[in-house]
């Protein structure tokens, strides 16, 4: 006897727009505070957008990242991330791993002084270790960086607009970008609220976080399309509401898998991916949150064009036709 895990009913009517204004609403809100808290609290930006120094070290002998963490974090650093580096190509008696510094240093790196304690603390641990790499970011270059991933999260929103508006309307484009931002300004103003690390990989955790909820949103609107050829005169909010509950079940479904797996990385995966976890985990939540409550207040106050000149009376009334509402 097979089993079947069910996370949403067949067939659910429930009404999303019962409250709308308090939905909306509350999104509008969280966005506006998570601007504040941007321009008045900031962002913990992490050594790509601050500047500092990576050390390229290798080994002959195998090492663990928590003896190397242990062995540096008595030398004052506030910055400090070790990750331990694979390639098929490296033979056994070659361990390579990358720790990258902060430093609010004007020149945006360390000084040789602290190279050589660096050195000497890794030694006590793996006398054998060598630098076979160090480079630096200054103030200058971590500026250029800031600038241009703000460039590549506002070019991608700029191209899922001008692609829902090619495949659909522009009131569907419209909708999906407001979501968008919606689910970018949240996630940025956790990083501010809670002060966690912000550079590079967060950056691609909400180019991700995009294109997850781009998927999510262009699936509901693809149904909703589908419906506003298959009732021609049923109203606008009935369709929204029987497309949502016939999406439902993905949606939820998708959401879920996605989140069990990001928990698990979240719980397993070390401190070097746990802010991008957190991106992500976070981006998910808000990204199937605001295709339900976001994206389809604004198409349904926008409006969408209609065919109302043809009635088939062979199509069934839409569940919702009737509903009663606050």
């Amino acid at each position: 006897m097979a089993f079947r895990l069910k996370l949403v009913p067949d067939h659910t009517r429930i009404d999303f727009f019962r409250w709308q204004w308090l939905t909306f609403g509350t999104s509008m809100a969280a966005m506006l505070a998570s601007v504040i808290l941007i321009f008045t609290v900031g962002l913990n930006f992490g050594i790509d957008f601050k500047g500092g120094t990576t050390i390229r070290t290798e080994s002959p002998t195998a090492f663990e990242v928590g003896d190397y963490r242990n062995a540096l974090s008595d030398l004052g650093f506030s910055d400090l991330a070790i990750t331990e580096v694979f390639d098929p190509s490296f033979g056994a008696d070659r361990n390579v791993a990358m720790i990258r510094i902060g430093t609010t240093d004007e020149t945006g790196s360390v000084t040789p002084e602290e190279l050589n304690r660096i050195e000497a603390a890794l030694q006590q641990v793996d006398p054998e270790i060598t630098f076979a790499a160090v480079e630096s970011v200054g103030p200058k270059v971590s500026a250029e960086l800031i600038q241009t991933a703000f460039y590549a999260v506002g070019a991608a929103c700029l191209g899922i607009m001008a692609y829902i508006w090619l495949r659909f309307e522009w009131q569907f484009s419209i909708g999906a970008v407001v979501s968008l931002i919606h689910d970018v300004l949240l996630t940025v103003g956790l990083f501010s609220l809670f002060q966690l690390k912000f550079d590079l990989t967060t950056i691609a955790a909400l180019l991700t976080t995009l294109g997850f909820s781009c998927n999510d949103t262009v699936v509901v609107f693809d149904r909703l399309r589908e419906n506003l050829m298959k009732y021609k005169t049923r109203p606008l909010i009935d369709l929204m509401n029987l497309t949502t509950n016939e999406t439902l079940s993905r949606t939820i479904m998708t959401a879920v898998t996605t989140a069990i797996a990001l928990t698990a990385m979240l719980i397993f995966g070390g401190d070097v991916i746990r802010d991008f976890v957190i991106a992500m985990l976070f981006g998910v939540i808000v990204g199937c949150y605001s295709t339900i409550y976001v994206a389809k207040n604004i198409v349904l106050w926008l409006g969408v064009k209609r065919d109302w000149s043809k009635k088939d009376p062979k199509l069934a009334a839409s569940p919702f036709e009737n509903a009663e509402r606050p």
